[in-house]
């Protein structure tokens, strides 16, 4: 089967389980643990012989031995006992719990879905790409579950091939975070990425078991993120992802980070720096390592990547547009980060690529410099992929190829896709879509506004062209959305004070 049939295959028992009370995401989740239990057994039996045999009474095997009146109360007690261990097992089971009800349904998915296959033979592409496909299409059906941790796989392909992460060693490391990693997408397109670059058998031992890291605060979509990691051969008998909150405290220092912070709220805890500022909120964490106090989770995450970076360490990192307008905090933290970093390029991403409704969105690149008194960033160069771009989830989803004069621009050959490590963005031209501005043009805007456009908006003229209604009523709805979030937010802060 190719990926495309697994998916289908996959997928063709959700209906019938939607009937039993299962939400898609529910569904993958199930799934993700039927089919790991599956393949753990299928890898400790020839051909493979790559894993030890877990406990007979907690075996895939035991699971196939019970009858329907067993079956559901065994998984249950399954569950329980993986989700304790210190293993790569305990990471994907770590407070798993059953969400099937009905027992013949269930042992129909066991006996008649998931055994009947032999995953481990598949190869670990297919594998991989069939696990993606089933989490996006989870995505796509679902209001919730998987789509508001899901990034757009042509975004994040592009974001890699343009930061262009490169092998490492033992002895010398190239280290890559993401610091809200959701299903692993930027990991598994950077260590894509990396083992198409003629990588030695070193080099992809390293890669498969210590380059890549992430960190995600919720369980359930952690297990999603190892699984898809594991589905993609990475990871081994240790799990790269700590479940924890990521804004708590630095995890360690990387040379390379890419993230898609999540959008929409405000963080549950108060930020407080070095100069005592804080807001007051239920929880209080103290990061002297900030440069201003916020409760707002974008702009924390942003103080957050710059502070996990090495010294000449890169980020690329999705921003709603509140990031480059905000003032108070947001302000301070553009002036820092704008004078200690090299803030070097901001991609406006067009509207309707994101599961989460509403959102406005860019991508911001910059490296980390080492300390000095004058201001590391020289010139920023903006593209606008916004203005006059229509997207839709279904019927027009933004595509690689959407992307490919960004990329060009990007390495300084304009209108052209180019493989990364050609070009140099040292050498760049302006075009209608790419422009350039100066620290001191920056500095003299208001509160260091970096929402800058240029180009004539076709929606606003009074013109037989306007876009189709459907497209006119989407806009409106999103920028609706965000204003009543920035106005309940606003609303908080009130109530706080």
């Amino acid at each position: 089967m190719n990926k495309d049939q697994i998916v289908q295959k996959l997928w063709s028992f959700c209906n019938l389980l939607r009937d039993d009370g299962l939400s898609y995401g529910d569904y993958v989740e199930q799934l993700t643990f039927l089919l790991f239990l599956k393949m753990a057994d299928e890898r400790t039996r020839p051909p493979f012989l790559t894993l030890k045999p877990l406990p007979r009474t907690h075996s895939w095997q035991s699971l196939l031995s019970k009858s329907q009146t067993q079956i559901l109360p065994h998984y249950e007690a399954v569950l329980r006992n993986l989700g304790g261990r210190e293993d790569l097992f305990g990471a994907v089971f770590h407070k798993a719990q059953s969400r099937f009800r009905d027992a013949a349904k269930f042992h129909k998915l066991v006996h008649a879905l998931i055994d009947r296959e032999e995953w481990s033979r598949y190869d670990t592409d297919v594998k991989g790409e069939a696990y993606e496909g089933l989490i996006e299409k989870s995505a796509t059906e679902g209001k919730a579950g998987a789509g508001q941790y899901f990034t757009p796989r042509a975004l994040v392909r592009s974001m890699v091939e343009v930061i262009n992460p490169r092998v490492g060693t033992v002895k010398r490391p190239f280290t890559i975070c993401d610091p809200a990693c959701g299903t692993g997408g930027f990991l598994v397109a950077a260590h894509e990425f990396i083992r198409n670059q003629s990588a030695s058998a070193g080099q992809l031992k390293y890669l498969n078991s210590r380059q890549l890291n992430g960190v995600e605060l919720v369980d359930s979509v952690a297990r999603l993120c190892v699984m898809n990691l594991v589905l993609h051969g990475i990871g081994g008998a240790r799990s790269p992802i700590s479940v924890t909150d990521a804004l708590v405290q630095k995890h360690g220092e990387y040379d390379l980070v890419l993230a898609n912070p999540p959008f929409g709220k405000k963080s549950s805890v108060t930020i407080v720096n070095d100069a005592g500022e804080s807001s007051k909120e239920s929880l209080i964490i103290n990061r002297d390592d900030f440069w201003a106090s916020t409760s707002n989770k974008q702009l924390n995450f942003l103080q957050h990547i710059f502070t996990i970076l090495k010294q000449h360490g890169r980020a690329a990192v999705v921003l709603p547009d509140n990031v480059l307008f905000e003032g108070g905090a947001g302000e301070t933290i553009r002036r820092e980060l704008l004078k200690q970093a090299d803030v070097h390029t901001l991609l406006r991403l067009p509207t309707g690529i994101f599961y989460a409704q509403g959102v406005k969105a860019n991508v911001l690149f910059f490296d980390r410099k080492p300390a000095q008194e004058k201001p590391w960033t020289q010139r920023l160069w903006m593209y606008d992929l916004r203005t006059n771009m229509h997207f839709t989830l279904k019927e027009n989803p933004l595509k690689r190829s959407d992307l490919d004069d960004f990329v060009g621009c990007y390495f300084g050959r304009p209108g052209s896709a180019v493989s990364a490590g050609e070009g140099s963005r040292h050498h760049r031209v302006e075009t209608e879509r790419f422009k350039s501005f100066s620290y001191d043009d920056l500095m003299k805007r208001d509160k260091v506004n970096l929402d800058i456009f240029w180009l004539k908006d076709e929606a606003m003229e009074e013109s037989a062209n306007l876009p189709a209604p459907e497209i006119i009523a989407a806009d409106i709805a999103a920028d609706l959305e965000a204003a009543l979030e920035q106005f309940a937010t606003i609303a908080e802060d009130l109530k706080g004070e």
